[in-house]
């Protein structure tokens, strides 16, 4: 970072509030417009003053456009960087700037009324669709046992680090593991689904979540990105199996964990017409297979009975250097 870009994007109230407010949480620039009571082009000219000065990043996810802060409080004040003094920078000029403050405090009254929004806007499309989970979940085994499970096939390594969230849904995963991850990275192909995780997870720090919009045929991360790769009830959906391992495996460092929770075989046919599944759950032997041709060595799979379909746990441990992208 470079002091004198810092300084002048600085330089001006709109982009001194959006600085706090994005201490919050990650903001559509429209949410952003919204907040401020500015148009949305305007809104977008500041936020590429920020973006240019390294201040925020934006990152987009199908029409939206999001936004979220680029700086940090430093970690070891013995070795302060420039983005940490700007993070104290703007948390001092509230506490000292009573013009300051009370603008940001109303900024912070209309951010609870866009939490209220997508909190709203997430019970409605469940309302919606209510008739078909319950319908689902009625197959399953309850969550309860299978989230114990799943922890503590996970958990019993220790800290999981970076994680992937592979089709996040509703972000219960990553709500679930956040706390023992050093950053988890909510991926979902659809823009409705993200929208409901957002809401879900805008409880926990920016900087320890990322929600990102992609398909899981082509995961857009660097190699070796990530400790842990999960896929919660998500592969019955690929129509190759294959291919979306071959990328979870590019994406985890050697020695990272996968975990895949899924359906065991089954002969179910209306789940193909009903929930659109490309699979109908798979067999030991299958998921050994797909597992050591992605590069994971399989551990033993853990069946947890309870419904009219078995939820089974398959985990591995990557076995050899991801292949370049």
């Amino acid at each position: 970072m470079q002091i004198d870009p810092i300084l002048r994007a600085l330089a001006d109230p709109t982009r001194l509030r959006i600085m706090r407010l994005l201490t919050a949480m990650e903001l559509a620039v429209g949410e952003l417009a919204q907040v401020l009571g500015q148009s949305q082009p305007r809104v977008s000219r500041h936020v590429k003053i920020l973006c240019d000065a390294h201040l925020a990043e934006r990152r987009k996810e199908g029409s939206w456009v999001f936004l979220k802060s680029a700086i940090a409080e430093d970690k070891d004040l013995a070795a302060p960087t420039l983005g940490g003094a700007t993070t104290r920078l703007l948390a001092a000029a509230e506490q000292d700037d009573a013009a300051f403050a009370a603008r940001c405090a109303e900024d912070r009254r209309h951010l609870a009324a866009i939490r209220a929004g997508r909190e709203s806007s997430a019970a409605a499309y469940f309302e919606r669709n209510a008739v078909q989970w319950d319908d689902l979940r009625r197959l399953l085994s309850d969550d309860a046992p299978v989230e114990a499970a799943l922890e503590g096939a996970l958990l019993g390594t220790g800290n999981l680090g970076a994680m992937l969230d592979v089709g996040t849904g509703t972000g219960r995963m990553a709500e679930l593991f956040s706390p023992h991850a050093s950053h988890v990275t909510a991926f979902d192909k659809s823009p409705e689904m993200l929208r409901i995780a957002r809401a879900r997870l805008q409880h926990l720090p920016t900087s320890g979540v990322t929600l990102v919009q992609g398909d899981f045929t082509d995961l857009p991360f660097k190699p070796a990105a990530f400790d842990t790769v999960l896929f919660h009830q998500v592969l019955h959906f690929a129509q190759a199996p294959e291919l979306v391992l071959a990328q979870a495996a590019r994406v985890t460092r050697p020695g990272g964990r996968i975990a895949v929770v899924d359906l065991a075989a089954h002969e179910r046919e209306e789940m193909r017409s009903v929930h659109a599944h490309a699979r109908l759950g798979f067999t030991d032997g299958q998921m050994a297979e797909l597992f050591s041709g992605a590069g994971f060595e399989p551990a033993a799979p853990l069946a947890l009975p309870g419904g009219q379909l078995t939820v089974k746990i398959w985990t591995g441990q990557r076995t050899d250097a991801p292949a370049a992208a």
